[in-house]
């Protein structure tokens, strides 16, 4: 049974969120549009530097850079936390990074990476999970930007709790990067 197709869910800061239910799961998975005003090159090397990540979601308390080759790939363990009673989560992350040679574009995928740190046991490991970024140039200085994802946190979370924060995930993550490029005025 192949995925729905993407309903729009809602707009804030000029990021459109969308969600779809996802082929034989219960879960859905997302996608956030936008545009930034800064060169396409510019938010593709703040996205795809691990080693900066200030602007990343503030829930994770610990991002430990396994492997980095700029440009190609990286690896990495991210903690995940969780308000009490809920466990906290944990991720071990697999990012392949490649370039369109003819339009340009940049695309990032982060898959899970197993056996790279043993899972804790004050910790669930997340073991479903997929994102992808892509960012094109639309003009010298204006970036089209597209995130799109799944998650399965595993554990005890109801579904219907997951659906109702992924919204919101994207959004979070996507201002982060366009508030970082405005702050540091990035050109």
């Amino acid at each position: 049974m192949p995925a729905q197709s993407w309903n729009f869910i809602k707009e804030k800061d000029g990021i459109k969120i969308y969600t779809r239910k996802e082929a034989g799961k219960s879960l859905k998975s997302y996608k956030g549009v936008t545009d930034i005003d800064s060169p396409a090159e510019k938010v593709f090397a703040l996205i795809e530097d691990v080693n900066n990540t200030e602007w990343w979601d503030k829930n994770f308390t610990q991002i430990k850079v396994l492997q980095y080759e700029k440009n190609k790939r990286a690896q990495y363990y991210l903690v995940y936390k969780l308000p009490w009673p809920v466990t906290d989560r944990d991720l071990c992350v697999d990012v392949k990074v490649t370039t369109n040679p003819v339009t340009g574009a940049g695309k990032i995928t982060a898959t899970p990476l197993s056996g790279a740190i043993a899972e804790r046991k004050d910790k669930i490991r997340i073991k479903e999970y997929r994102q992808t970024w892509t960012v094109e140039r639309v003009g010298n200085n204006m970036a089209h930007v597209v995130l799109e994802g799944y998650i399965d946190p595993a554990g005890n979370i109801p579904d219907w709790i997951s659906n109702m924060l992924i919204v919101d995930s994207p959004i979070k993550v996507i201002s982060g990067i366009k508030q970082r490029l405005e702050r540091n005025r990035i050109r």
